[in-house]
């Protein structure tokens, strides 16, 4: 019989999962959200993942439980576990995933770099860091924020007081130090449930408008002390947190050569899908296989470059399929990625990838291939 995969979440992260799985022999399921959804090709059920119920029927009949994102409550996730489920990653992991207050307080007992901190509930508390931190700071909602939600740079505490007045009785939100960094980074590493590990290379990512824009592999003018120390720090993470399967580990790098840890995403990442066309084993895959507990694959890239260029908004004239064949005979080297998306100002609808040994003609082209998809 067939190992069965259950993903939570039917976005784009599930439906790029579907191949890899076919390819293995899994049987992969999925309960989206609501129907039409990115993860319509494997959906078996529709519901929500906030009701314990729905997710214990989805559950009832899969090998192991993962996600396509890390909103699932911790109550739903603690009784799958009692029910003898296999939930990877776990509540114990995504505990901290969760909640950037608690990932703060977690990554500073594990000794991780990263940047000044606080968390604050009301104005005084703000003022007060502003003033000690150069009065200007980066104040964030704990939960659910994500590709720049939940996050606002200030420079008085009046910036935030919004946010401060919405606070439920007991509430904090987190502010942390504005970093004067040269550029972002992210390191992926992926971690089997009896603890064995694989790292891929250290990449740069940069950011439009808070998201995700384009990714090159493995980052330019990495030397061996920045690759160390960026995989030294996402297996520590993965261990000390515990994760099982794909770890992201979002990074600042700043002018004194620090790398300070921004964000942590326990879940295939937008960061690692350069993977997929770029490396011996994509991460999508990988994350299937580290979730299931088999044999991780190699991680070494297939070309000294690879570019990933995220298709965002989409045409509004036409559809995205429509733009398909103009871009691959412009590009035959190029390799499109659509998620069954309707076009929207900044949402992703897909992304390109294109590898090669020059770095910038690489770029020019991959950037060549996405501008197919915009009016």
């Amino acid at each position: 019989m067939s190992l069965r995969v259950g993903i939570v979440g039917g976005g784009q992260l599930a439906r790029m999962m579907i191949a890899p799985a076919v390819e293995l022999g899994l049987d992969v399921r999925v309960l989206a959200e609501e129907p039409g959804m990115a993860a319509g090709l494997a959906a078996t059920a529709t519901g929500d993942y906030r009701d314990l119920e729905t997710v214990r029927a989805f559950a009832r009949d899969v090998d192991v439980i993962t996600f396509d994102h890390e909103h699932v409550p911790q109550d739903v996730l603690r009784a799958l576990v009692a029910d003898g489920i296999a939930v990877h990653p776990g509540p114990d992991a995504l505990f901290y995933a969760q909640d950037k207050l608690r990932m703060r307080a977690k990554l500073a007992e594990l000794g991780m770099p990263q940047p000044e901190w606080a968390a604050i509930s009301d104005a005084t508390g703000l003022q007060a860091f502003l003033d000690a931190n150069g009065g200007r700071a980066v104040v964030k909602t704990p939960r659910g924020g994500y590709d720049g939600k939940g996050v606002r740079v200030v420079s008085t505490a009046a910036d935030a007081l919004d946010w401060i007045d919405a606070l439920e009785p007991g509430g904090q939100l987190l502010v942390e130090e504005l970093v004067d960094f040269t550029r972002e980074l992210a390191q992926q590493v992926a971690r089997r449930p009896s603890g064995s590990w694989r790292a891929y290379p250290v990449v740069e990512t940069v950011q439009r408008g808070g998201v995700c824009a384009e990714v090159i592999a493995p980052a330019p003018r990495a030397g061996q002390r920045l690759t160390d120390v960026a995989e030294g720090i996402g297996v520590a993470i993965a261990e000390g947190l515990g994760v099982t399967g794909m770890l992201a580990v979002e990074l600042f790098e700043t002018a004194d050569e620090r790398l300070l840890v921004n964000e942590l995403a326990m879940r295939p990442h937008n960061s690692g899908h350069w993977s997929q066309d770029g490396a011996v084993t994509g991460q999508f895959e990988q994350h299937l296989r580290a979730v299931l507990d088999l044999p991780l694959g190699d991680t070494e890239p297939r070309a000294p470059w690879s570019v990933m260029i995220n298709i965002l908004g989409g045409p509004v004239s036409d559809s995205l399929e429509s733009r398909i064949p103009g871009a691959l005979a412009a590009h035959p080297g190029a390799k499109v990625h659509t998620y069954g998306k309707a076009p929207r100002p900044g949402r992703k609808v897909g992304h390109v990838n294109l590898t090669g040994s020059d770095l910038d003609a690489v770029v020019s082209d991959a950037r060549g291939v996405a501008a197919h998809f915009d009016d």
